[in-house]
């Protein structure tokens, strides 16, 4: 599917970049920065799998994955009658995230306070990719807002951000507990 003979294409060094279509757009367009969001989010994952194992490392395996078809599909703009069929993140794709919220939530104490990020290794870097999960989702909210997009991607990232929440507490709850904040404790 691809093949890189070459890392190196000198066809960005004035600025612009190419689409899944073959447009080009300036690097600064919205949709490359949404979709280099959801790259480093990608890359934060893989810092966050240095401190998983077992059903956590998979996950995120699984998230890693998903994330290159989020980047696909936002690389691709939309248009009638495509001379290929464009990769396009599924409902199932967001089905799979919901399932799994569900199934870590359900071991998890009733939350009583909001949380701080932080705790373990894992917990603290699972809440760093949960905050660059929320701004993947805002660059693609705001890409929405200016041309169509599969509306799929935005719910992914939505339950995405939500998930890694989830794991974080999870990751915590194996450590000792979630670290709470104090509301006005140290005025």
């Amino acid at each position: 599917m691809v093949k890189l003979t070459r890392i190196y294409t000198r066809t960005g060094d004035t600025g612009q970049t190419g689409l899944g279509d073959g447009s080009r757009v300036a690097k600064t367009d919205p949709r490359v920065t949404a979709y280099g969001t959801v790259d480093e989010l990608n890359a934060l994952l893989g810092i966050c799998r240095l401190h998983a194992a077992g059903e956590l490392d998979q996950a995120l395996a699984r998230i890693q994955n998903d994330l290159f078809d989020v980047g696909a599909d936002l690389c691709t703009p939309e248009q009638d009658d495509p001379p290929f069929e464009p990769l396009r993140v599924a409902g199932a794709q967001v089905d799979w995230l919901e399932a799994e919220i569900d199934r870590v939530n359900a071991g998890l104490e009733t939350l009583r306070s909001f949380v701080l990020p932080a705790g373990s290794p894992a917990a603290a870097h699972l809440h760093h990719a949960r905050t660059v999960a929320r701004r993947a989702e805002r660059d693609t909210a705001a890409l929405a807002a200016t041309t169509p997009i599969n509306e799929e991607v935005l719910r992914y990232l939505n339950r995405l951000s939500d998930y890694l929440f989830v794991l974080a507490r999870d990751a915590n709850r194996e450590a000792g507990g979630d670290v709470l904040w104090q509301p006005g404790e140290n005025r």
